[in-house]
């Protein structure tokens, strides 16, 4: 049985939310890969992308990813985590990954301000684009999708629950 649990998923699908909750349930604990490259940086995801661009962040994520070992914890991934094909093997290893589905129109009511919130998107790319270049990924690396659109993260938590039985 493989010991950790791997969220993927849109930005603003939950990953954070739900997956602290999660971990909470499955007494794991709890890691967000974002704070991960926040901290080895020391500057927002935003700042990176600004001063290094998305590309570079890319490479940044993938690799800070696959600097670390994980056991007994759920992972909460960026949403731009399945670029990394490097990192998703890795995460793969000990882990069942969980895609956290959600509709492009339900993102962009959840997302705010894109640019502040440290997403990798292409100069001119549009949040439709992005989205539908991520989907494939989503789905290639999901071992269970759960439907979270319209769903409480308490609610999201207990359809994983559900899906990992």
């Amino acid at each position: 049985m493989k010991s950790n649990i791997v969220l993927i998923g849109m930005p603003a699908a939950g990953k954070s939310t739900v997956g602290v909750l999660l971990a909470k349930s499955f007494l794991k604990d709890f890691v967000d890969t974002d704070l991960i490259i926040q901290s080895r940086y020391g500057c927002t995801l935003s700042s990176i992308i600004e001063k290094e661009g998305t590309d570079a962040f890319l490479k940044i994520e993938n690799d800070s990813i696959c600097s670390r070992e994980y056991s007994s914890c759920v992972i909460a991934t960026g949403g731009s985590a399945v670029y990394g094909e490097q990192a998703m093997e890795h995460l793969k290893k000990d882990g069942i990954v969980v895609y956290l589905e959600i509709s492009l129109g339900e993102i962009e009511k959840r997302i705010g301000n894109i640019t502040t919130r440290g997403v990798a998107i292409k100069n001119g790319e549009s949040l439709a684009e992005l989205y539908n270049k991520r989907v494939p990924l989503y789905n290639k690396y999901a071992d269970i999708t759960v439907n979270c659109e319209g769903y409480s993260a308490e609610e999201c938590v207990e359809k994983i629950i559900n899906s990992l039985n």
